[in-house]
């Protein structure tokens, strides 16, 4: 077990790994990592499917077997993407038994072409949930704003979702918003409170990407001693506007039904720019009730050298906000920033998504020729 890693998870941490292949479940490896690394859960994106399908032969016999049955492109990713997260699930319903049901959560995603299609995105949820079959799957929808009327509709229908793509503030306050008003709709169908989960996908990394771009573009001093400070700021505002939204009379009395928090989720925690630690975006969110989800090079990275110390998060909105004020009148407009990475966001995993299509096409028809 890994000292540095328990430390994390001992501070409130959940650490779920970013992450899934075939490779990785027939090995045994994500059941290592849950022994040695302290892994709770798994995520999953367009990119990682494409990349796990595009290399080695651990699909080649069930691709062969989909060749054979006929399969369209859309019905053999379903099958080969869902097979992962429900063995995968498998792998982590142990802790998700421990957890009563926080963690041992696996996140599969609706395909990105639908991400500004609300009813369609809606029924993909559904669908998803009832092919993967497993009481600790995540249905992932991005927060786009067609997305919030699907994650109200999705967790209406009783079903637990990861709301990912989050990185403006205001887009995080109407995801609440979206979350509870499901709450309140899935008590209203029927719903055992109790069963729902979400997280909030919140990225981190990339605010600095595109922030440190354009305090380069500015070069001043002041522009150059605010680099590499937005992403941090921006997740610890977040995290005070979690703290805000979950109290009061409507959450109180969504709590006395047994409904859960939308604990946030720290993601796109790997480090891009090479001159910072590169547990940068673990080390410095620290706080209980928190995911960090994490690529495996940060994960090992962590295990390594990453330090825990203390809550870094709770009682920094101040400082936070202060650092978001000194950007704004470097020249760095925030509004721009976050509609620039959600715009990107969506664009990126479209084209992963492409990709997969094509990985997946080409293997269909190589196995019917062969």
């Amino acid at each position: 077990m890994s000292d540095r890693l328990k430390n994390l998870a001992d501070a409130g941490v959940s650490i779920w790994l970013d992450d899934l292949s075939r490779d990785r479940l027939d090995s045994g490896n994500l059941a290592d990592l849950v022994a040695t690394r302290s892994v709770t859960g798994v995520t999953t994106n367009p990119t990682i499917f494409a990349a796990a399908l595009s290399r080695g032969s651990a699909y080649d016999s069930q691709v062969a077997e989909l060749a054979d049955q006929g399969a369209s492109v859309h019905d053999a990713i379903r099958a080969l993407t869902t097979d992962d997260v429900r063995n995968a699930c498998d792998v982590m319903a142990e802790t998700f038994r421990s957890s009563h049901g926080v963690d041992g959560r696996v996140s599969i995603e609706v395909s990105p072409l639908l991400a500004m299609d609300t009813d369609a995105t809606s029924a993909e949820a559904v669908d998803l949930w009832k092919t993967v079959e497993r009481p600790n799957a995540l249905i992932k929808i991005p927060a786009t704003q067609p997305g919030l009327a699907a994650i109200t509709a999705t967790i209406a229908e009783g079903i637990s979702v990861n709301v990912t793509l989050i990185f403006a503030l205001n887009r995080y306050r109407a995801v609440i918003e979206a979350y509870l008003d499901g709450l309140e709709q899935a008590a209203a169908n029927g719903h055992d409170l109790s069963s729902i989960h979400s997280v909030a996908s919140f990225f981190v990394s990339r605010v600095d990407s595109e922030v440190n771009k354009r305090l380069d573009a500015i070069g001043t001093d002041e522009a150059d001693a605010l680099k590499s400070k937005a992403a941090i700021a921006n997740a610890r505002l977040a995290f005070e506007l979690y703290q805000q939204s979950f109290g009061g009379e409507r959450w109180e009395a969504l709590a006395a039904q047994g409904a859960n928090k939308q604990r946030p989720l720290w993601a796109s925690t790997g480090v891009k720019d090479p001159s910072l630690p590169d547990t940068l975006y673990v080390s410095e969110l620290v706080v209980a009730g928190t995911v960090n989800t994490m690529p495996e090079q940060t994960l090992n990275a962590f295990a390594d050298h990453g330090e825990v110390h203390g809550d870094m998060v709770t009682g920094s909105a101040a400082d936070a906000r202060e650092v978001m004020d000194r950007l704004e009148a470097a020249g760095v407009s925030y509004d721009d920033v976050v509609a620039t990475l959600e715009a990107e966001g969506v664009e990126k995993f479209t084209a992963s998504w492409t990709e997969l299509e094509d990985t997946v096409r080409g293997q269909l028809d190589q196995a019917s020729t062969s």
